[in-house]
């Protein structure tokens, strides 16, 4: 009896396992959708987080692409001014030297304006030495600013005094010119000061 009793225990302890086990297999279970085939969450939790993954690298992907065509970008425009820079010191870089002869032609031009009308070996040898540096200033890319009987303009005039015009038709022009001015390559290097009518 005690034995019935100990194999009825038994057989219910066993049912109870059985039992137990069913309902932790049947948690593991995956859910099923509505056509009784089982649903994989993981693999959509790893699919969404690919996509993110993925959305990211483009994004980083784009940036980066954007931040390499801005650096070329900048680089080219650096090539480019700096080519510039170098052509206008090559243009411009005698400059200073043409500057400092100017005064030299001013007083070529003075002496001859004060030399005697006639023949003459010193004369013929400053008129000479004149033409030289002109001809020089003028392969250097120097041209004289025409004056007298133009239109003022303050892009290459000073005005150094206006004076009454004799008729109507002189009004706004250039009378006298005190002191020659110069360009270098069409830029101004000395402005020319003149007498203009008013």
């Amino acid at each position: 009896m005690e034995q019935e009793n100990i194999q009825g225990q038994n057989m219910e302890g066993v049912e109870k396992e059985q039992e137990i086990q069913q309902d932790t297999a049947a948690e593991n279970v995956a859910p099923a959708d509505t056509d009784g085939k089982p649903v994989n969450n993981a693999g959509e939790e790893t699919a969404v987080q690919g996509e993110n993954n993925e959305t990211r690298l483009m994004e980083k992907l784009a940036a980066l692409n954007d931040s390499h065509l801005r650096l070329m970008a900048d680089f080219d425009n650096y090539k480019k001014k700096t080519l510039k820079e170098r052509a206008e010191l090559i243009k411009y870089g005698g400059e200073g030297i043409i500057k400092n002869l100017l005064p030299i032609i001013d007083d070529f031009e003075r002496a001859l304006a004060a030399m005697p009308e006639g023949e003459d070996a010193v004369k013929d040898g400053v008129v000479l030495i004149h033409g030289k540096f002109l001809k020089f200033l003028q392969q250097s890319g120097v041209k004289e600013i025409a004056t007298v009987g133009e239109v003022f303009d303050t892009d290459f005039h000073e005005a150094v005094t206006m004076f009454p015009a004799a008729d109507e038709s002189q009004k706004g022009k250039i009378i006298d010119c005190v002191q020659k001015g110069y360009t270098f390559h069409d830029k101004v290097i000395r402005y020319a000061k003149v007498v203009v009518a008013q």
